[in-house]
């Protein structure tokens, strides 16, 4: 898939905010950092700071990569939905990705288990096997017991639930999605929410 050149990246699934700006196929800036449970506060301030440090505006932006999880119910709406206004508002090219396999890029192991926790034992995650840093998916985003599923495994897995991103490793390996209708966008959460658990009918 040909890439548009100016790309910015965003993921907003776990605790981090990952943003990431590519140009001609190199990650020319990024940020990797941790919030406080107020991505909402903080990512538009750290995307202007992004663009104003490589002179850019986000009109000049030509394509926008995001995360849709799963993860963090209100941390991927956030990400999905910048997307979403931004692709609306702009004409500009969005595409997706799931945000373990963003996760996974972070190790240089041949077996790769990117994970997030999801509460009461379980945990999002996925696995992935990589050869000279192109990734293939072995196991499809799941949710899943977390210490029930490793003792089902038979082969080890380096285990990564944190760290920094490799976008240009995502990109090379063609584990992103092209966003033919930006109305249609919506994340992977995987489980139903709080509220809908509680919801008496």
């Amino acid at each position: 898939m040909k890439m548009p050149s100016k790309l910015l990246a965003i993921d907003t699934a776990t605790k981090s905010i990952y943003l990431a700006l590519v140009i001609n196929g190199v990650v020319v800036d990024s940020i990797n950092q941790e919030g406080a449970s107020n991505h909402s506060v903080t990512i538009m301030p750290l995307i202007d700071q992004l663009l104003k440090k490589q002179s850019l505006t986000l009109r000049m932006i030509e394509g926008v990569l995001v995360g849709i999880g799963p993860g963090s119910y209100t941390g991927v709406r956030i990400g999905v939905a910048i997307a979403k206004m931004i692709g609306y508002l702009n004409p500009i090219e969005i595409y997706t990705f799931s945000s373990l396999a963003l996760l996974a890029t972070v190790s240089e192991s041949d077996d790769i288990l990117a994970y997030i926790d999801a509460r009461r034992g379980n945990a999002f995650l996925a696995t992935f096997s990589q050869k000279q840093s192109i990734m293939t998916v072995v196991q499809e985003d799941s949710l899943v017991n977390f210490e029930e599923y490793k003792k089902s495994l038979k082969t080890s897995y380096d285990e990564v639930s944190e760290g920094m991103p490799n976008i240009i490793k995502l990109i090379g390996s063609g584990l992103i999605t092209k966003v033919e209708d930006v109305h249609a966008l919506v994340p992977n959460y995987l489980q139903i929410t709080e509220a809908e658990r509680n919801k008496v009918i």
